[in-house]
């Protein structure tokens, strides 16, 4: 008996150890700033007073690899401050039935899309989710990016628009020159 108890104390004292050590881990990894997202139109009045690169998450609800990238990819400290640096970070839910007004146009939800006509745009007809949107400082398209994203694979398409270096190289120069594939 005991013996029994003795080590129902350590197990007890053992596992007291892990949830504490877990607690102190995630508290730690809460405190890190969030991306400051924002809403499309909310993005393009402060990009029209300081302007600055936007970066659009277009999502959908239902897209189990969105919710991923925010519980991972966006949730890296890195790509957290680096976006804050550098990008007006946007989450354009693609299926939305708000109309969204943007350079003296009005999109709107296309039915037979399922998705607001922004969305299409920015995606050129490519509806596919999570897709990630890069404008330039004048709102222009640079480029957009689909599939998920782990930070390794971010950060560097991150910097690529973030700091102007498709300004002087192509993709794939780049990513020869960082030992990418």
């Amino acid at each position: 008996m005991m013996k029994t108890f003795k080590n129902y104390i350590s197990a007890l004292i053992v596992f007291s150890f892990i949830a504490i050590t877990n607690s102190c881990t995630a508290q730690v990894e809460d405190k890190s700033a969030p991306i400051h997202w924002m809403g499309f139109e909310d993005a393009v009045a402060k990009g029209n007073t300081a302007p600055k690169k936007m970066f659009i998450d277009s999502y959908t609800h239902w897209c189990g690899w969105c919710k991923r990238m925010d519980a991972t990819t966006f949730r890296d400290s890195a790509i957290v401050k680096y976006m804050n640096d550098k990008f007006y970070a946007v989450k354009l839910d693609a299926e939305t039935k708000d109309t969204i007004n943007f350079q003296g146009n009005r999109f709107v939800y296309k039915p037979e899309n399922k998705a607001n006509e922004l969305a299409l745009s920015l995606m050129n007809g490519q509806m596919s989710y999570p897709t990630f949107i890069f404008l330039d400082e004048k709102f222009a398209l640079l480029s957009p990016l689909p599939g998920y994203q782990t930070p390794e694979q971010l950060m560097p398409v991150l910097k690529y628009f973030g700091d102007d270096i498709y300004k002087t190289k192509k993709w794939e120069e780049y990513q020869k020159e960082i030992g990418g594939n």
